[in-house]
């Protein structure tokens, strides 16, 4: 059950992302570039968690040192997709998406795109036809769900509830 565990650990950590990637952006204080500066800090976490952390593990496992061209390509390919996905957040953000609709969009939309994908590279062998139903309806409500949440989100926070007083002036004193 190692994988359930590191796979909800994803879902945190990916459940968390969109919301603290606009704070970073807003927190920039640039309303024009923020969002690039923002990302620019998330390809030095790359970085970091992708380049330093596996290097330090295949150094520590004496790893050998081949990597075949065809697992190169599609490993990068794999990359250079996330960081576009990565780009394209910020980019929604930017269009005055806000982090609740955006992310429940992409966490919606993403599994729905995997599944059929999926099934487009390797169908099963029974055809489409050999798939239960929960599986449709799975894709369904998927989508579903990412549509409700956005449609039917927190709306905009009230006002207080005690708007504080205007100060009355009056005229002020004539030196007479």
């Amino acid at each position: 059950m190692n994988w359930l565990m590191f796979a909800l650990m994803t879902v945190v950590s990916w459940g968390l992302y969109g919301i603290y990637l606009h704070q970073g952006q807003l927190a920039m204080a640039d309303k024009v570039n923020g969002r690039y500066k923002a990302f620019l800090f998330v390809g030095l976490a790359y970085f970091l968690t992708a380049v330093l952390a596996p290097l330090v593990l295949l150094l520590m496992r004496k790893a050998e040192w081949s990597f075949p061209a065809k697992g190169m390509g599609l490993s990068l390919f794999a990359g250079i997709l996330g960081a576009i996905g990565a780009f394209c957040v910020l980019l929604a953000f930017g269009a005055k998406g806000t982090p609740t609709v955006v992310m429940s969009i992409i966490f919606a939309g993403a599994p729905v795109v995997n599944a059929l994908f999926a099934l487009w590279l390797h169908p099963p062998a029974g055809g489409l036809a050999s798939l239960r139903p929960q599986f449709f309806l799975g894709i369904l409500l998927a989508a579903a769900g990412g549509c409700l949440v956005s449609l039917y989100k927190d709306p905009k926070p009230a006002p207080p509830a005690n708007p504080p007083a205007v100060a009355q002036s009056s005229p002020a004193p004539t030196g007479r």
